[in-house]
């Protein structure tokens, strides 16, 4: 089992590709989202893809944007075949080893802001639907010494 997290540039093609399928079957196809994944943030030169691969294969996935004062944590994902087995916590582990020095915030799906709790995250507004799925806005905040 490997995890990296990495810039764009670093993927190679199949990667790219690997990530990017992962996301549209489980986003898109398992949880009946159609919206524009490919929005073109996976490219922003501040952005990072956090991959757990295992046998060659990627089984997890989340991207750390840049949005400028806060980093943003988004498209946390597993194959189903990878769930169960704590797998996440390694995922959202290292995608935070990457949120130096500023807050972090996420739109957590509302079944999993427990979940995220307890990484630090706290709900910060009112529940919304973004695709038909109920979502809490959630923000963790730098701690004093990584200011």
């Amino acid at each position: 089992m490997r995890i990296v997290a990495v810039p764009f540039e670093h993927l190679d093609a199949r990667t790219a590709y690997a990530i990017w399928r992962l996301r549209q079957d489980v986003f898109v196809i398992e949880q009946q989202c159609p919206y524009p994944d490919l929005d073109g943030r996976d490219l922003e030169p501040g952005t990072r893809h956090v991959l757990l691969e295992e046998d060659d294969e990627v089984l997890g996935y989340a991207r750390v944007v840049d949005d400028n004062d806060v980093w943003r944590i988004g498209r946390v994902v597993l194959a189903p075949a990878a769930r169960g087995r704590g797998l996440a916590d390694a995922v959202m582990t290292t995608a935070l080893q990457v949120c130096g020095g500023r807050d972090v915030i996420l739109d957590a799906q509302a079944p999993l802001a427990g979940w995220y709790a307890a990484f630090g995250f706290t709900i910060t507004g009112p529940e919304f639907l973004d695709d038909g799925i109920p979502h809490l806005p959630m923000r963790r905040p730098v701690s004093p010494q990584a200011r």
